[in-house]
């Protein structure tokens, strides 16, 4: 192995392997930058980084040092929800409409929460072309996702909600809070701080440029030659101006999910897919989660309510937007053959475009997250991601 690639932070005695392997991910698997931490049992047994910042390799990547993790911002949120839920704000049975009147319009009426959570509610697409001043108008974009037409009969289908999930989520919480905040001041105010860690959705100005990695993206032009480790007709749909991908995924207009990474985009609030934090935070959340969510304010309905098998759309599995079989419950992605966490069956969490994951698994006790900054080609089970995530399985205790 290649001694030039330091990583640095701790593991406990006995998860030395999991350090080996975060190593390796930078000597033989291309790696640029990431962190990655490990929760056990509410306690830290792993938390390391390593490499660079930037693809010039001019800024190394340090203890406090934040990333975009893309769509494991869901998980993030959807534990900001749970919270809320404990708390009695909103019901998952209840119509959507019941706490946001203007969202029953467009057949949307018995739309339940639970339905919107789980993407089945057909709402993936946002006709309103959207760009960061539009985003930054919270009621013009409330007023636009209220505008919305299911795709699809709700509870029929799900279909991942790619970046449209998180504003429904956010406004609905805006709806019941009784300080009326979204997503970004609920996770800042109810999570991030408790935990004194730092994730942001909607970076304050106030964060130096200096501590946010920047993101190595894929050349669109060579995202066909990966069409055998991302989801293949979702590739092909992607080349389809007006197919369900197209139309879901790319609005705002990116041609890579790097162009996220912008001052103007860093600056906005995109619950499902611009969170930007570190690995520690993101680990602790799922790891306080994963023996019952307490510490977090979560009660133990609204913990059962999480980890309880999916409740499956009628018409199956299948996503209509990724194009294989997935699972979702209360905004978290679940165990499927499109998306394998290869852990416990009540895992609960999300990946990230790229590489990134973040989840809890309550069988084992453990909290987990991987972050980077060089986007591999793969939405879910990255080889550097994964062989993190074998190593740290491996060296949990048996009993």
């Amino acid at each position: 192995m290649n001694s030039d690639f330091e990583v640095h932070g701790t593991v406990a005695p006995g998860f030395e392997p999991v350090r080996e392997a975060f190593q390796a991910n930078f000597a033989e698997r291309g790696e640029l930058g990431a962190a990655c931490a490990l929760y056990h049992r509410g306690e830290p047994v792993v938390d390391l980084w390593g490499g660079w910042q930037d693809k010039a390799r001019t800024r190394s990547w340090e203890r406090d040092t934040l990333v975009l993790t893309f769509s494991v911002t869901k998980g993030i949120s959807a534990l900001a929800l749970a919270i809320a839920h404990s708390r009695g704000l909103f019901g998952l049975d209840e119509p959507v409409a019941t706490y946001w009147p203007e969202f029953g319009g467009n057949g949307k009426e018995a739309v339940t929460v639970r339905q919107l959570l789980s993407h089945q509610a057909g709402l993936p697409v946002l006709s309103t072309r959207l760009d960061a001043g539009r985003i930054a108008d919270r009621d013009g974009l409330a007023a636009a996702l209220a505008a919305e037409r299911p795709r699809w009969t709700p509870g029929a289908r799900h279909g991942y909600h790619g970046l449209t999930l998180g504003w429904y989520q956010s406004e609905l919480l805006r709806r019941v809070d009784p300080d009326r905040r979204g997503l970004g001041a609920f996770v800042r105010d109810e999570l991030a701080a408790p935990l004194d860690g730092e994730f942001y959705i909607g970076l304050p100005p106030d964060v130096p440029a200096e501590r946010v990695a920047t993101i190595k993206g894929i050349h669109p032009a060579r995202v066909p030659l990966h069409i055998r480790t991302l989801p293949t007709r979702m590739v092909l749909g992607l080349l389809v101006p007006w197919s369900l991908p197209t139309r879901s995924l790319r609005n705002p207009k990116f041609r890579n999910p790097a162009d996220l990474d912008t001052q103007e985009y860093r600056a906005v609030e995109m619950p499902s897919s611009n969170g930007i934090g570190t690995a520690r935070v993101v680990a602790k959340a799922y790891g306080l989660a994963a023996v019952g969510g307490t510490q977090l304010g979560l009660d133990d309905a609204t913990f059962e309510a999480v980890v309880e098998p999916p409740r499956m759309p009628s018409q199956g599995a299948m996503d209509a937007v990724i194009k294989v079989p997935t699972a979702y419950s209360f905004g978290f992605s679940r165990q499927s053959p499109g998306w394998p966490f290869n852990v416990g069956p009540r895992t609960f969490g999300a990946p990230g475009v790229g590489g990134s994951l973040g989840f809890a698994d309550p069988d084992r006790e453990v909290g987990y997250a991987y972050l980077l900054n060089r986007l591999g080609p793969r939405v879910f089970d990255d080889p550097r991601e994964r062989a993190v995530r074998t190593a740290c399985y491996e060296c949990l205790p048996k009993s």
